[in-house]
């Protein structure tokens, strides 16, 4: 027996179609906000991931999942897919294209980080990233798209928490405080804080063990060391929320876990899949296409764990549309109406209309059986009358009703009479 590595999670065809319903509204949203898809690889160079989402994250010193491949190149799995999108718009000239370029994807990424509930080492998120754009309104619509993502599932006990990490300006100045505040305690953190001390003071902010989180508690606060630009910007961008009627609180704490991040961060919070809340989240990263290799670039963006959103809905009863059925099981009795309800299932699928045949060569019982199991709408048994006749008694399965409806005519009874047809 060969089972699942641990961190990865099979889904199955009972629970597929919650996640096409998520992603349906993630494409439904994305085609509201005129935003296109665009797919990067699975792998990448190492490199990009160590550039573009910092050295001094966890996710490049302790998560990537890294390997050397046939050639002697150093890939790593795509621990998140802003990177990948950054290298995408660089190497392919979308600089000099119409911007912004608004884009979303729908892809798996990998981290290798202990499992817990919505938390997997192999994960899907919903991402968009918009290109080109220094306003404030960028920012303002990125969250709105996520806002309204949320909403599309019936996700409505999320809370938007928003703050600002400045630019490079007033950043040199708040590590510098940052560094006078936590020098005093520095023997007493983590070794990774240590590390971090000198590498990027901002980090520490965003530690996770317990001694650190206290004595950062008290660090200061970021948003008292804005410049009047990064000031404005922020200003903007609520006032911009506030009149789409979006509802948000100012966290100072938040800084995100990527080095990319510059002024706009935001987290969408819930309390209800454990401790780790955050649902969806994002922010403005206007020095990574630089960073990168490419042209200075304002961007902004956000992701969403897929893995994450369907928990949420399931632990606060959020009503998934129901699980597809078959319009019709069209069952025979012998070999002859058998080949016969075959025949028809085809003709069925070919006018968009959903068909099940046997595949079983079961008895007419146990095919009846099977199709109620299925949920089936209609059913309709072919036997050596009905084969003759040219006809078939088709019965309801919701209310018992039954009609006798001609071989070339149950397209048109099932798309009047109720079925799941929706072309």
């Amino acid at each position: 027996m060969i089972n699942i590595p641990k961190g990865t999670k099979d889904v199955l065809p009972a629970q597929s179609y919650k996640w096409q319903f998520v992603e349906d509204c993630a494409r439904r949203v994305a085609r509201q906000f005129n935003i296109r898809e665009v797919r990067t690889p699975v792998f990448e160079h190492t490199e990009l991931f160590a550039r573009g989402v910092g050295d001094t994250t966890d996710i490049v010193n302790k998560e990537m999942y890294t390997f050397v491949d046939k050639g002697g190149r150093s890939v790593t799995l795509k621990p998140e897919g802003t990177a990948g999108v950054a290298r995408m718009f660089i190497e392919n000239g979308l600089a000099s294209s119409p911007l912004p370029m608004k884009s979303f994807y729908i892809a798996p990424c990998y981290r290798y980080e202990r499992p817990q509930a919505g938390r997997l080492r192999e994960f899907h998120q919903f991402g968009v990233e918009v290109y080109g754009s220094p306003a404030p309104a960028a920012d303002a619509e990125v969250i709105f798209a996520a806002s309204s993502f949320l909403k599309e599932l019936g996700i409505n006990d999320t809370r938007l928490e928003l703050n600002s990490i400045g630019c490079k300006t007033c950043r040199a100045s708040y590590n510098a405080a940052l560094k006078e505040y936590f020098r005093p305690h520095i023997g007493e953190m983590c070794a990774t804080c240590r590390e971090r001390f000198d590498k990027n003071p901002l980090r520490m902010l965003d530690c996770k063990e317990d001694g650190c989180k206290k004595i950062a508690a008290g660090a200061p606060k970021i948003l008292d060391y804005l410049c009047p630009d990064c000031a404005s910007h922020f200003e903007s961008v609520k006032n911009l929320l506030a009149a789409q009627g979006i509802e948000f609180v100012v966290n100072p704490n938040i800084v995100r876990g990527l080095d990319y991040y510059t002024r706009t961060v935001f987290e969408f919070v819930s309390t209800s899949i454990g401790a780790q809340g955050t649902v969806c989240a994002g922010g403005r990263y206007d020095g990574l296409i630089a960073e990168l290799g490419g042209p200075q670039t304002p961007a902004v963006g956000f992701a969403a764990g897929l893995e994450r959103l369907i928990l949420l809905m399931e632990n606060t009863s959020v009503p998934f549309p129901a699980a597809p059925v078959p319009d019709i099981y069209i069952a025979g009795m012998d070999d002859e109406s058998r080949a016969k309800a075959f025949a028809l299932a085809g003709q069925l699928r070919s006018q968009d209309v959903s068909a099940e045949c046997d595949l079983m060569e079961r008895s007419v019982k146990a095919q009846l059986k099977y199709a109620d199991k299925l949920g089936a709408t209609f059913v309709a048994v072919i036997g050596e009358n009905e084969l003759k006749e040219g006809a078939v008694n088709v019965k309801k399965m919701a209310d018992g009703s039954s009609q006798n409806v001609p071989f070339d005519g149950l397209c048109n009874y099932i798309k009047t009479q109720g079925g799941n047809f929706n072309g």
